[in-house]
């Protein structure tokens, strides 16, 4: 068996077509998530510099250095975090969350998270929060105490100013732009 960490999955789409490029190359694929696959091969029995390239071309990556394994391991866990929090379901604080998901301290998260991404997990998590605040407003379906709550912002004040403060706009300038800007999750 073969763990191959993989940057850029964000979503159920990637981790379904990081499966597919796999299957199509004649891999058996045992375990597939944020981040990771397990394969049955043994690492010698993979061409690497083909899965590379075929997952360079749907805009993934194989990651090999440790500490960039566990930054991608952070923001799979972070993106998790905020999915339990869209459904109500998170009552733990996103420290506690990170470091049951990952059993490691979160001190040593922390550390790793800045040194690599030269960013703070928090700063991610703000912008990962944003991102979605951004996706919720463009769709017009929820307002914005709704997405204040869902996103377990305090109040719709605390929203707003973190948006402003992230976008350097009020969320109504935002919502006014002829194009409103969005970053792609993977991106953040």
């Amino acid at each position: 068996m073969t763990t191959l960490h993989i940057k850029n999955m964000v979503c159920d789409r990637c981790v379904a077509t990081a499966r597919r490029i796999l299957l199509e190359e004649g891999y058996t694929v045992s375990e597939i998530t944020l981040g990771k696959a397990v394969v049955s091969q043994e690492a010698h029995e993979i061409n690497m510099p083909r899965i590379q390239w075929q997952l360079r071309d749907m805009g993934f990556d194989l990651i090999y250095d440790r500490d960039e394994q566990l930054v991608v391991q952070i923001k799979a866990a972070i993106l998790a975090y905020i999915q339990t929090l869209e459904g109500g379901k998170q009552s733990r604080k996103l420290s506690v969350f990170l470091a049951d998901a990952l059993e490691m301290g979160y001190q040593t998260l922390s550390r790793t998270f800045s040194e690599v991404a030269d960013d703070t997990i928090e700063q991610y998590y703000i912008r990962l929060k944003i991102e979605k605040v951004k996706e919720w407003l463009t769709y017009e379906e929820l307002t914005l105490s709704e997405i204040a709550w869902k996103l377990d912002y305090s109040s719709v004040q605390h929203l707003s100013s973190q948006f402003k403060k992230t976008t350097g706009m009020t969320v109504r300038d935002w919502k006014a732009q002829q194009d409103p800007d969005r970053q792609p999750l993977d991106e953040v």
